[in-house]
């Protein structure tokens, strides 16, 4: 079912990235790892691009909302899922992602079941890879 679907996930934390990457795969998706924004952009500019972004705000090399203007200059129809300790972003008029998801103990049902509404209403951004079976 998701197959050919690649999901970048951008988190400071190495263990965090490591534990989401796990859990995606395990339902099929591609995965590939960010730890700061410089990787992020270097992931969005290399094709093929990847479908949506789970993203930590708080990156080390990035003021908090720099990384998702660079983000809308160099692919602007990539869906961001915004995963933070947080929720102060959501009004910020600055932060214009598909969705947040709080971290926390239990977050990853809820990250996958916000992952997969995302992909189902933005559509994956290679649609003849991902309708493969």
């Amino acid at each position: 079912m998701n197959k050919g679907i690649t999901i970048l996930i951008a988190d400071r934390n190495r263990h965090v990235r490591e534990f989401l990457k796990r859990e995606l795969a395990a339902v099929g998706y591609r995965v590939r790892l960010a730890k700061n924004g410089r990787e992020v952009l270097n992931w969005v500019n290399q094709p093929p691009p990847p479908d949506l972004l789970i993203l930590d705000l708080n990156l080390p090399d990035e003021p908090e909302v720099g990384i998702l203007d660079k983000l809308r200059q160099a692919m602007p129809s990539l869906p961001v899922v915004v995963h933070s300790f947080t929720w102060e972003y959501e009004n910020t008029p600055a932060v214009a992602a598909a969705a947040f998801v709080e971290k926390g103990g239990r977050s990853i049902e809820e990250l996958k079941r916000v992952v997969r509404e995302v992909l189902k209403e933005h559509g994956p951004t290679r649609p003849d890879e991902s309708e493969e079976t």
